[in-house]
């Protein structure tokens, strides 16, 4: 009797816990990448997998209960790259994403109801782009933001948010892109702050006229292709995203004297003050409405600081008379600063302080 009793126990368990089971994987819901709203340069590969691929390109979605998963992966086995995101409006931590693995990551939370996540590219798009497949999670789905006014960020390494975080990897170790940030750069904190879109289209070493140390491919060699990569065959399509600012701080590495490796003449100001006329008609003939703002350096002091400015003020005055009937271009002149991230760069409290000093100037444009 007492055997036949222990079988129904068994039997009955076995049955709590297979309907168990299969109430969690109801409760379980796909949301495919396909469905993701992306704010930032991107494309779509055979698959229907989102290629992230500009600093801080970013896609939000809710779901319900303490856990969610997140399908990412990279196509170099070799290599890693970053992520980084928020829950309910509060920046968590980068994630790791490396080329061995194809486990999802988990993000986790300590109460069970309807989360906001937002997750975005933390590196730039010279060190790659991050596939997102899907999103797994209980009622999950796809944040579309409201209509809001757009800020493209156009720049360097500064923009990118570049060297800006060794809290993880220290200055000195690891690869370059370990301690990029691109949250908490000064463009996405400035967005956060006034409450628009933005969009960073930025490469480390770039420049007008020539790089910190080649003469190009320049950022108006690169601008138009998806990837910023000149021998790439995908263009970006610019009807994607129609921004109200166009924010281009560029010259911080035409100025810069190289590796000491490779042959560097003094800087040209006639090279980059063409060179940087023409970009900006490049940028105009994309988006006809939006206006031009000109940003300097704050890794630039002494004499070549007023040098930039001069640069960047003959700039404007050559755009104003060419295009009369547009908004006036608006220029911006950095406090310099002894910036204290890797390799000379600002960290993440110097972007705040840009941030700060530069946001101001953008509120009194929108």
């Amino acid at each position: 009797m007492n055997k036949i009793k222990s079988s129904l126990l068994a039997f009955g368990l076995i049955i709590i816990l297979s309907g168990a089971s299969r109430k969690n994987i109801e409760a379980s819901e796909t949301l495919p990448a396909s469905a993701l709203h992306v704010y930032g340069r991107y494309l779509l590969n055979d698959q229907k997998h989102i290629e992230l691929i500009s600093s801080a390109s970013h896609i939000g979605f809710t779901f319900k209960g303490k856990e969610c998963q997140v399908y990412a992966y990279i196509n170099d086995p070799n290599g890693h790259n970053y992520l980084q995101y928020e829950i309910d409006d509060v920046y968590q931590k980068r994630i790791k994403i490396s080329g061995k693995e194809k486990q999802p990551f988990v993000i986790q939370t300590s109460t069970n109801k309807v989360h906001t996540v937002w997750i975005y590219k933390a590196t730039e798009a010279h060190t790659g782009p991050i596939f997102l497949e899907k999103i797994m999670g209980t009622q999950v789905k796809a944040i579309k933001k409201q209509p809001a006014p757009l800020i493209e960020f156009i720049g360097n390494s500064i923009t990118c948010g570049a060297a800006a975080d060794p809290s993880e990897v220290p200055c000195g170790a690891g690869v370059y892109h370990d301690q990029h940030n691109a949250y908490f750069a000064y463009g996405p904190r400035v967005a956060r702050e006034l409450k628009t879109d933005f969009i960073l289209s930025s490469v480390s070493g770039i420049g007008i006229y020539r790089n910190w140390n080649s003469n190009g491919p320049t950022m108006p060699q690169v601008y138009e292709k998806a990837d910023f990569q000149y021998d790439g065959q995908r263009l970006w399509d610019f009807t994607n995203s129609k921004p109200v600012i166009v924010s281009i701080a560029l010259g911080t590495n035409d100025f810069a004297n190289g590796d000491g490796k490779q042959e560097r003449l003094p800087f040209d100001s006639a090279a980059y003050v063409s060179g940087y006329i023409k970009f900006v008609q490049l940028v105009k003939s994309k988006y006809p409405q939006a206006q031009i703002a000109l940003l300097s350096s704050p890794m630039i002091n002494g004499s070549n600081r007023i040098k930039l400015q001069n640069c960047i003020t003959a700039v404007k005055e050559n755009i104003n008379s060419l295009f009369p009937k547009d908004k006036p271009v608006a220029v911006f002149f950095f406090e310099p600063m002894q910036a204290k991230g890797c390799t000379g760069h600002p960290n993440v409290e110097d972007h705040a302080i840009m941030a700060k000093q530069v946001s101001g100037f953008y509120k009194g444009l929108l």
